[in-house]
């Protein structure tokens, strides 16, 4: 293992791995410096240019794409780096719409957190031509919205298509003051090779992507996505006791921070009126209710009556591949068939 390299942040003498951005190595030694574009799943791309630091010897630099160098001094907050950065967060909310009030990411939203951080000057923002915010918010996908009237251009949910998901689905379009994220020909999210995975939607920093209906919980529990037997780690959101969110639980080895669609966005059974929640048996040529056990006996004295050929199982991909080893086990070695086969490939 390489040994730790030694630098100075603010007068605080602090160790990180080689390799390690400046802005990452202050960030986990609480040493706040204000970022936008960077996002620790993804590689740094220095858009935003809010990061700057002043590092002796060197000129203002993008801290996220700074590696460490042993014995090397940098300054979080001098009166020229936060003249910088005001002029180009001011730039970025020019062309933002800043109705916090009403926007789902009100009080999670990243551009609020740098925009307290480093304050702006109302007499300079009125003085900007700013254009006009009419982009019809893309409600096509099932899903999440899609509002560019808050996108600050970040590349955040392109680079986390390219990289993460590999879909490639958007990308920057246009240019210059026109510029935006779109799908080819610029036409609805619906419309694309998008899998709404939503794994851009859980790394927006603002509220250009945020899921339909978004309800925050009160409090979360850790589980495991009940829709396969990857075993993909979930942070279930409760309200009372509806479910109203989910997301990846980030140190989960089987998923390591990303979901698909159904474990993200699929979820909403649990507590739809129309699931069945006690076992229904057919008396009188009528579904009724009936406990496991009732049920379970009559499953049981009917598959008696069958063996070998006469026998087919076909196991769940919604089930655990435990209860897949299960089934096909019973299927061989009590029914006697090799008949068995997966939904997973219907």
């Amino acid at each position: 293992m390489s040994e730790l390299i030694t630098l100075t942040i603010d007068g605080r003498e602090i160790k990180a791995a080689p390799g390690t951005s400046v802005l990452r190595a202050a960030l986990a030694n609480d040493i706040y410096i204000p970022h936008l574009c960077d996002h620790p799943d993804l590689k740094p791309v220095g858009v935003c240019r809010v990061c700057l630091v002043e590092i002796e010897g060197r000129k203002p630099t993008v801290s996220c794409m700074t590696p460490v160098e042993e014995g090397m001094i940098v300054h979080t907050s001098t009166e020229e780096l936060e003249s910088i950065r005001r002029a180009n967060l001011e730039l970025l909310i020019t062309n933002h719409d800043y109705n916090c009030q009403e926007c789902p990411m009100n009080g999670r939203c990243q551009l609020q957190e740098v925009t307290r951080f480093i304050g702006v000057d109302e007499e300079r923002l009125a003085m900007m031509r700013k254009p006009p915010l009419d982009d019809p918010i893309d409600d096509s996908n099932p899903y999440f919205l899609r509002n560019m009237n808050k996108c600050i251009l970040c590349g955040i949910c392109v680079r986390t298509c390219d990289e993460i998901q590999g879909d490639g689905c958007i990308d920057f379009a246009y240019r210059g003051i026109k510029t935006k994220i779109a799908v080819l020909g610029d036409k609805p999210i619906l419309n694309s090779t998008c899998v709404s995975c939503g794994e851009c939607v859980a790394r927006c920093p603002v509220g250009a992507l945020v899921p339909k209906d978004a309800v925050e919980p009160t409090y979360e529990v850790e589980t495991v996505c009940p829709f396969c037997g990857c075993g993909c780690g979930i942070m279930v959101g409760a309200r009372g006791e509806k479910i109203v969110s989910s997301r990846a639980a980030p140190d989960n080895p089987a998923n390591e921070g990303s979901l698909c669609v159904k474990g993200r966005f699929g979820l909403s059974f649990v507590n739809h009126p129309d699931r069945l929640t006690t076992p229904l048996i057919r008396k009188n040529g009528e579904l009724v209710e009936a406990s496991w056990e009732e049920a379970l006996s009559l499953v049981a004295e009917k598959l008696s009556q069958y063996k070998g050929e006469q026998f087919a199982a076909i196991a769940s991909a919604k089930c655990t591949n435990e209860d897949n080893y299960v089934i096909q086990k019973f299927t061989r070695a009590v029914m006697e068939t090799n008949n068995i086969d997966h939904c997973a490939r219907l």
